[in-house]
């Protein structure tokens, strides 16, 4: 039976390659099937216990096992082209790949196709690039990169005369002097204006956010997540929390359960009524998939090259599948003065046979009032002094969603107020409609600018007076006032919030910890916009400050220029590495066989030291003696344990004055 340390030795490169493909592929383990993760361990367990206890490999003596091999890839195959939906995109693709380097892992036997393995291992870092492309995703693939190197360094030591450890070390050195160049071509490479090549069509599944419907749940489910929806830098100080609204989706149709947006895209931005101060500010957006841009309330410049609604929904040209960033300016106390027929139709339409109770309540305020304004407050009111409470879970909802908030249950999240409230303004007969989108957002001092996240998602309704316009009114102020002028963390429990139970305790550990939690999304962010976001205009600014023109032909002078002397320098360094290792007394006596030979006498790469010595006796009788004491001291000192120091003065000196 082979003892371990004997497979390990014979199977070294099997091994490096092994361990680096697996590497290479656990990070994509959490997001595939049961068939491609168990079919890519049972390739690697085939092919590692061929090694150890000999079990036969699919090849030319074993004909038996390629059909079985055969057959097993044809059925995991199949189970990648049903199982996603008989597409090819990033999962069918990415799963195809793995169980493509387990066979050839199994199968592999000549040195070409282990070359071809470590490309495919190559490829397969890349690919994690589809999924996420953080900073913890980009220090995990150069950890692999620095493994799949390594491997090949195995791979090309023919006599296993490198440590354990060497191929690592050696590995990162190449990484490390392939940094400055990496570096140099990021910088300069030109930018082209599209991407290389396009991403598979379903690279942005998974993509989460606000839709283009509203009904019980989904917003309040959004206030549990934590990830960031954008980030806004403004010129100046923020608006008050209070005055954060985030305008996105309009919804105006229901089915007296669900709100929709209208069918119809009129594109031309209605009249505003500017009031209060301007705020100008710059938006990250993150990729959400759909094609809303999300502004401050009033916008009154709108991002370049953006679409503007009718009810003012400013949308970009495609759906957002990469990180976006515009800029606009907003007054936060404007309305919107123009609406037609069509619009206040729309705005006062009700589903038949619904809400029975509501429309009952409106219509008795309605006939006991003297204004809009009297049936908002008095609807605020009822809000206020009623026992609505706040709460991101709400009762399921028996019969009339609407009818069953407002009478029953008095428990819910923002979209049940902003629905309900929207019915009774309609039902009163003031034109109404639902707006989407977040209120609030967190400024982060480390990184200067307001983070809005998932969980500060939000409704909101607008209402038409006549004289003054489309008016915000947010019932969710009535109930929880601080969650409109503090933010949605002040309305849930701190573990929803993301602030450990701990932290409560201790307000110098919070903050501590809130500092932390800032500096990395600062991170994260300057990561976003200077490496993801490296586009042809941040090419452009970043050399502008350097005082050069971003031209096709600067930036090939430019980086010709560096790259070479960041070669040049890499070169000279090994070599004055290489002369700082080489042995001194090996090199005292090349420089005695270098006077020999310009004297006519050169001294063969096979020739023995004292061989050469006797011919070169011959050749230059008077020398004989000096020729033969310095050959004796340099066996002495290169072949015996003679290190003394006086030896090796002795040997130098005679060298230095020796002349034939």
């Amino acid at each position: 039976m082979n003892t371990l340390p004997f497979v390990i030795a014979r199977n070294r490169a099997l091994l490096w390659q092994a361990a680096a493909l697996t590497a290479c592929i656990a990070p994509h383990m959490p997001r595939q099937l049961l068939p491609v993760t168990a079919g890519f361990a049972l390739l690697l367990a085939w092919r590692l216990l061929g090694a150890w206890r000999g079990w036969p490999l699919p090849d030319h003596r074993h004909r038996l096992l390629v059909t079985m091999k055969n057959f097993m890839a044809v059925g995991i195959f199949a189970a990648i082209y049903f199982l996603y939906g008989r597409t090819l995109g990033r999962e069918a693709g990415v799963s195809l790949l793995i169980v493509l380097s387990g066979l050839k892992l199994l199968e592999m036997q000549s040195e070409r196709e282990r070359y071809l393995l470590a490309f495919l291992s190559y490829f397969l870092v890349i690919t994690n690039f589809f999924y996420t492309q953080g900073i913890p995703a980009a220090l995990l693939m150069v950890f692999d990169v620095w493994l799949v190197t390594a491997s090949l360094i195995v791979l090309n030591d023919g006599g296993g005369g490198l440590a354990i450890g060497q191929p690592l070390r050696l590995s990162g050195r190449m990484l490390a002097q392939a940094l400055p160049l990496t570096l140099a071509a990021f910088v300069l490479f030109p930018r082209l204006p599209g991407p290389l090549w396009g991403l598979p069509k379903d690279a942005h599944a998974g993509v989460t956010g606000l839709s283009e419907e509203m009904s019980p749940g989904n917003i309040s489910s959004l206030s549990l997540a934590d990830t960031p929806a954008f980030r806004v830098e403004f010129v100046g100080t923020p608006p008050a929390p209070a005055e954060r609204y985030w305008r996105g989706p309009v919804l105006t149709h229901t089915d007296g359960v669900t709100w929709r947006r209208t069918d119809r895209e009129r594109l031309w931005p209605p009249n505003l009524h500017a009031e209060g101060n301007r705020h100008q500010y710059t938006v990250t957006l993150e990729p959400h998939n759909q094609r809303w841009l999300f502004l401050l309330e009033l916008p009154a410049v709108y991002p370049q090259d953006s679409l503007v609604t009718r009810d003012l929904r400013v949308l970009a040209r495609k759906p957002v599948t990469q990180r976006l960033r515009y800029t606009a300016q907003s007054y936060p106390n404007s309305r919107i003065v123009q609406a037609d027929d069509e619009d206040l139709t729309a705005a006062l339409d009700l589903p038949g046979g619904f809400h029975p109770r509501t429309v009952a309540l409106a219509r008795q305020w309605r006939s006991g009032s003297r204004s809009p304004d009297e049936i908002i407050r008095r609807a605020l009111q009822h809000f206020r002094d009623q026992p609505f409470f706040y709460a991101l879970t709400a009762t399921a909802a028996e019969g009339d969603t609407v009818d069953d908030f407002l009478f029953n249950t008095r428990r819910g999240f923002c979209e049940h107020y902003a629905s309900a409230f929207t019915i009774l303004m309609r039902a009163a007969g003031i034109p109404a409609r639902v707006v989407t989108g977040y209120q609030g957002g967190e400024y982060n001092p480390v990184g200067g600018y307001l983070l809005v996240r998932s969980r500060d998602a939000h409704a909101w309704t607008e209402v038409w007076i006549a004289g003054r316009g489309w008016t915000r009114v947010d019932p969710t102020g009535a109930v929880a006032p601080s969650r409109i002028e503090r933010g949605i963390d002040t309305a849930i429990p701190p573990a929803l919030a993301g602030i450990p139970d701990v932290l409560e305790q201790n307000p110098a550990v919070m903050q501590l910890w809130r500092t932390l939690r800032d500096t990395v999304d600062a991170v994260n962010n300057r990561w976003n916009l200077w490496v993801i976001g490296y586009n042809t205009r941040r090419q452009s600014e970043l050399l502008s400050r350097l005082g050069v023109e971003a031209r096709w032909s600067n930036l090939t002078i430019g980086l010709t220029a560096i790259a070479t002397l960041i070669m040049a320098t890499i070169a000279v360094s090994m070599l004055l590495a290489a002369s700082r290792r080489r042995d001194p007394v090996r090199a005292a006596y090349d420089r005695f066989c270098a006077r020999l030979a310009r004297a006519g006498l050169p001294r063969p790469a096979y020739e023995g030291p004292f061989d050469f010595a006797t011919r070169a006796a011959r050749r230059f009788p008077r020398a004989a003696d000096r020729i033969f004491d310095i050959t004796a001291l340099y066996v002495d000192l290169r072949y015996g344990a003679n290190g003394n120091p006086e030896t090796r003065t002795a040997f130098r000196q005679a060298i230095r004055v020796f002349r034939v």
